[in-house]
């Protein structure tokens, strides 16, 4: 397999870039680099779960594979008083998340190597969001959704963005397996939003 995202330590030159992203009236910057997810801009799927998103303040909240960081620090910057934990494997991801965090002022974050939830499998959280690494395969996949129904306090959520053609029925199946509750909160442009109540 070739090198891609979901590794530690890609080996793709670096490439590094700004990008610029608007969602809810907030304009974000972010450097992105090769070997990371999404990395000439922020994509739809990302956008798509960041407008959807919806927790209490004073959240704990935990982005499993959070990239250069877009999610977390949207979410950390929607609401203010919230704890966000930025995960990632890839070495070069969370450097960029921890600039990035720094960058747009997002203090409210911490940014740990971790593969899935294996870093805070013994911390609790309130809500748990992922754009999970589809190409790493369906048993990845799916072990995030078994490490978040772990990690979450009862009444807590996942919150999900997967493409229709890349296993979203599949992806349901295994969340209601699991969770006392799923709700599909959007559909747009082949993505949809799942929200799992545990």
């Amino acid at each position: 397999m070739g090198d891609h995202y979901y590794t530690a330590k890609p080996g793709s030159d670096h490439d590094r870039r700004m990008i610029h992203a608007e969602l809810l009236g907030l304009k974000l910057s972010f450097v992105t680099d090769a070997g990371v997810f999404s990395r000439s801009g922020l994509d739809e799927g990302s956008a798509l779960l960041i407008e959807q998103f919806q927790a209490a303040s004073g959240s704990r909240i935990a982005d499993v594979g959070c990239g250069y960081g877009p999610i977390g620090i949207y979410l950390a910057l929607r609401i203010p008083d919230s704890k966000v934990t930025m995960l990632d494997m890839n070495g070069r991801a969370l450097a960029l998340a921890a600039e990035n965090a720094e960058r747009n002022k997002a203090a409210n974050v911490r940014v740990l190597e971790s593969d899935g939830l294996q870093a805070v499998k013994a911390e609790g959280f309130d809500a748990i969001v992922t754009n999970p690494p589809i190409r790493a395969g369906k048993a990845t996949v799916h072990r995030i959704f078994e490490e978040a129904h772990t990690c979450l306090d009862t009444g807590g959520s996942l919150w999900v963005v997967i493409r229709t053609k890349q296993g979203a029925p599949s992806a349901k199946r295994k969340l209601e397996s699991m969770f006392a509750q799923v709700d599909e909160r959007a559909k747009n442009k082949g993505y949809r939003i799942y929200q799992a109540i545990k």
